[in-house]
């Protein structure tokens, strides 16, 4: 038997409300997964851009 189908087994004999709860755990994951793969964005877009930021014209936004 797969995962799924285990999983759909056990949801069966849930509660709607219990039902809901294991819902919204699975769009917490989603969105943890969606999180990290913008911060591995953010970070390479950072580490490409770091000379543009850094640099001696643009001091004074440093402290902003």
């Amino acid at each position: 038997m797969t995962a799924i189908e285990l999983a759909m087994e056990q949801l069966q004999t849930l509660p709607d409300e219990d039902i809901r709860e294991v819902l919204d755990f699975i769009g917490y994951l989603r969105q943890k997964e969606d999180r990290a793969h913008w911060a591995d964005l953010m970070q390479a877009q950072q580490s490409a851009l770091h000379s543009v930021w850094d640099n001696d014209e643009d001091e004074v936004w440093n402290d902003l």
